[in-house]
């Protein structure tokens, strides 16, 4: 395997630029750049030259951590370098010249940590959303699953789990010699994979990790000329749709993240309603139109007309600076996009509604794989509980213990992980 390199801090110019340097290799590169090694876990200063010619290329603080003690579980060498462009590029130039060096892929020091058993999946999955977060919740969650959280919830399933089935391989073994004792103990360890199951049913009915990661999905919905545009702007702050008195000027969605008293959301403009058009790509646009509004984690209904069902909405009174519209129905919330009035009231309501929405910053919550995985481990384990036959028992908490694996990557999970890795950047 070939050994790799990557800038792991910021790209430069910076004042330091930290180079990753993991594999076999690693020592002997770090040796041919600057001749001796520090010891262990303590930093030395460095002159490094480049090997073909002995050119200096820089003065650099340098940390050796031999695997499997180490981030990847290779040994590792960190140059920190002075951080301008050109002094990163000749080091990395002196290190792509070297025999079995190669720049790193994005994920591939994490990749290789999971390969070395230094993290399990759901570590580096929590790492992935902490290098994507851009609130403090979606900053506290990821931290608590990068830093094992969720890992050592299934750890402590698993061993449960292994305990009844130490208990149904004792029947299968021992069961014959005393059909009523047997038959009690496997009531009881039916009992057992039923309160595990519902253990895990708790945490399953949280919201999904998702919804904090992505934002809340709310969608603007109304009749054309409702003024949704013109809404969204002013949630946004910004010319982020196009707005025109002429009906129909939203064919298509347009999406605007924001960020509000640390939530993220996902605004979506929508066409106008209409219940006939001639227009072809009007149509269509009405069709996206409520394919959104099914999926809106939130719906804004604009029109004055009583709104579609949904089970979180919020009914508003548009344009109500306006004279003939300053009446405000009840159940209505009042809101100017020319005034800012409502707008503040606007924000509260969604806070609220959005915060019932996401899991709490202290639980746990599942993303939608690891949630598909612990719905199978939770079925399998209802499936046991309800099973008299000692053999199907245990097939069934074998099915349990697999979807265990596959959330923490000791199953196969080789398809997802390029996927996952692909979101890295390339220093991680």
């Amino acid at each position: 395997m070939h050994t790799i390199f990557a800038v792991s801090s910021g790209m430069p110019p910076a004042a330091i630029a930290v180079l990753r340097i993991s594999g076999e290799a690693a020592f002997s590169a770090a040796k041919g750049l600057a001749g001796s090694l520090p010891s262990p876990r303590q930093a030395g200063v460095r002159l490094l030259r480049d090997p073909a010619n002995g050119d200096p290329l820089d003065r650099a603080l340098m940390l050796c951590f031999p695997g499997p003690a180490s981030a990847t579980g290779e040994d590792i060498v960190e140059l920190h370098l002075h951080g301008g462009r050109a002094v990163v590029r000749s080091v990395e130039r002196a290190l792509d010249a070297m025999a079995d060096l190669r720049r790193a892929e994005p994920g591939e020091f994490t990749r290789r940590a999971l390969a070395n058993g230094r993290i399990d999946l759901t570590e580096a999955e929590g790492l992935g959303d902490l290098l994507s977060a851009e609130t403090e919740s979606q900053r506290r969650q990821a931290l608590g699953v990068a830093e094992g959280g969720l890992r050592r919830t299934i750890a402590l399933w698993t061993e449960r789990l292994l305990g009844i089935a130490a208990g149904v391989e004792a029947l299968l073994d021992h069961g014959d010699e005393e059909d009523v004792a047997s038959t009690a103990s496997v009531r009881r360890l039916g009992e057992t994979a039923g309160a595990l199951a519902d253990e895990i049913d708790a945490v399953l009915a949280l919201p999904p990790a998702e919804r904090l990661r992505d934002g809340i999905r709310v969608v603007l919905a109304g009749p054309p000329n409702a003024g949704k545009s013109t809404l969204i702007n002013a949630l946004a702050g910004r010319e982020a749709a196009i707005v025109s008195p002429v009906a129909g000027t939203t064919r298509d969605r347009i999406e605007v993240p924001l960020v509000r008293d640390g939530i993220a959301y996902l605004f979506t403009d929508t066409a106008g309603l209409a219940d006939a058009t001639d227009d072809a790509i009007e149509e269509v646009g009405i069709a996206r139109a409520r394919e959104a509004m099914a999926r809106a984690d939130i719906l804004l209904w604009l029109g004055d007309e009583s709104p579609p069902p949904h089970p979180r909405i919020l009914s508003l009174h548009p344009r109500s600076d306006k004279a003939a519209r300053a009446t405000v129905p009840m159940s209505r919330l009042g809101v100017s996009a020319a005034t800012g009035e409502g707008l503040p009231e606007l924000w509260t309501a969604l806070g609220e509604a959005a915060r019932d929405l996401l899991p709490p910053e202290d639980a746990l919550s599942f993303n939608q794989r690891q949630h598909g995985l612990a719905s199978q481990a939770a079925a399998a384990l209802r499936r046991a509980a309800d099973e008299t036959d000692e053999v199907l028992m245990a097939e069934d908490l074998r099915a349990a213990r697999q979807a265990f694996d596959a959330i923490t990557g000791r199953a196969d999970v080789e398809s997802m992980l390029d996927a996952l890795f692909s979101r890295f950047c390339i220093g991680k």
